[in-house]
C-alpha cells in the first residue's frame, strides 16, 4: 500500500511539472529586448497660428516576449495573442519643439510645454506599460512588418488613461538583431486634464487645438548575457 501511494505521489508531481511547463512560457523562453539608440516620438498638433511639432530623440525601457514574437526577418509566427509586456518611458525635458526641417523653435514654447503643462518636476517621465499584444496580420512581402494590436496604460503629467494602437515590428537582420517598433495613434489633451496652451501674444491669444498625434519608431535589441554568466 506505501509503495502504491509513493508512485501515486510520484505520478500527481510529473503529472503537475508537465502542465506547469506546458500552461506558459519559461523565462527561458522569453526574450528580454532594451532600448537602443536610433529610437524616436514626435508630437504633432494645431494652432490658429500654425501647425506645431515637438520630438524627442530618446526612447527608453524594454520588452520583454514569447516565442510567437518575431525576432528575424522572414521568421514564421502564427497569428494570435502574443505573451509579452513592456515599459516604456521618455524623458519629458526631452521633448524639444522643432520647425518643420528640425531646426529649434521656440525656448518659451518648450517652457510651457514641459513645466506647466506636462509638470516635469512632479512627473519627470512619460511611462507606457503594455498590457496586451496581439499578431494581427504577418508580412505580405520580404520587406513588410508583423502588425500587432496593443493595449496599454499611458501615464501623462500624473494622469492615467488606456490605449489601444496598432504597431508594426520590424526585425532589421543586422548582427546586433535589433527590431523597429512604430506607431501612431492620438490623443486629446483633456483626457489627461490638460488644458490646450492660449499663451497671449501682440495680436491676441494662440489657440492651440485639443488632439494631438503621437508618432514614434522604438529601436530595440535582445539584451546582453552579464559578463561571466552561464
Amino acid at each position: 500500500m506505501k509503495k502504491l501511494k509513493n508512485q501515486l505521489l510520484i505520478a500527481a508531481i510529473l503529472t503537475f511539472g508537465v502542465v506547469a511547463s506546458t500552461s506558459s512560457p519559461g523565462a527561458d523562453q522569453m526574450t528580454t529586448f532594451t532600448a537602443r539608440s536610433g529610437s524616436k516620438m514626435r508630437l504633432e498638433g494645431t494652432s490658429n497660428i500654425h501647425d506645431w511639432q515637438v520630438e524627442s530623440p530618446f526612447i527608453g525601457g524594454m520588452l520583454e516576449a514569447g516565442p510567437n514574437f518575431p525576432t528575424a526577418p522572414d521568421q514564421a509566427v502564427t497569428p494570435g495573442k502574443v505573451e509579452a509586456k513592456a515599459d516604456v518611458f521618455i524623458q519629458v525635458r526631452s521633448l524639444k519643439s522643432i520647425e518643420k526641417d528640425g531646426r529649434p523653435y521656440s525656448d518659451a514654447m518648450d517652457t510651457i510645454m514641459n513645466e506647466e503643462k506636462l509638470k516635469a518636476k512632479e512627473y519627470p517621465r512619460i511611462i507606457y506599460h503594455l498590457t496586451d499584444l496581439v499578431l494581427k496580420e504577418t508580412p505580405k512581402s520580404k520587406d513588410a512588418p508583423y502588425v500587432f494590436d496593443t493595449k496599454g496604460e499611458l501615464a501623462l503629467a500624473g494622469v492615467t488613461n488606456k490605449i489601444s494602437m496598432t504597431v508594426n515590428v520590424t526585425p532589421l537582420g543586422d548582427a546586433d538583431k535589433k527590431i523597429k517598433i512604430s506607431g501612431t495613434t492620438s490623443v486629446k489633451m483633456t483626457d489627461f486634464k490638460i488644458e490646450p496652451p492660449a499663451p497671449k501674444i501682440a495680436l491676441g491669444f494662440i489657440k492651440t487645438g485639443d488632439d494631438v498625434k503621437v508618432i514614434f519608431d522604438w529601436m530595440l535589441a535582445p539584451k546582453k548575457a552579464a559578463a561571466g554568466a552561464k
